[in-house]
């Protein structure tokens, strides 16, 4: 649906601190996000830190179930992640997210971290999509 990416970490907080993260929609119900691994990002072994990784499928992934259920913002009720590569300083990490379900409540979805055309991450989440007004971004 396009082709830039824009960036979603508008305001203040923990994924807007950590470097941000770019955002895509691709379809109905494909997105991408992306993020660049700096010297914050790493652990004691020099590698991508999968905590980070994990922050970044969620701030992903929860920006497509909530592209999917809009207007309705939406919150994590669950998250399995499979760390099974890894990424180092200066490596760009991309997301692919499909929505595999939507129902009135819930938006079901599997995402994969890609970098370097290698997958080192996947997850599978479901969202809940909340009653109340959307939330101002």
């Amino acid at each position: 649906m396009t082709d830039k990416f824009e960036q979603i970490s508008l305001k203040p907080g923990f994924m807007k601190h950590n470097g941000g993260v770019l955002f895509r929609n691709i379809s109905e119900n494909q997105y991408e996000f992306k993020s660049t691994i700096t010297k914050d990002h790493l652990n004691a072994a020099g590698i991508t830190h999968g905590g980070y990784l994990a922050a970044l499928i969620d701030a992903g992934s929860g920006s497509a179930a909530h592209r999917s259920a809009k207007p309705s913002p939406c919150v994590t009720i669950s998250l399995d992640l499979k760390f099974i590569g890894t990424s180092k300083i200066g490596d760009e990490i991309i997301g692919h997210v499909k929505i595999l379900k939507k129902t009135k409540t819930l938006v079901f979805l599997f995402c994969e971290l890609e970098c370097k055309g290698e997958i080192i991450t996947t997850a599978n989440g479901i969202w809940k999509i909340l009653k109340s007004k959307p939330i101002n971004t």
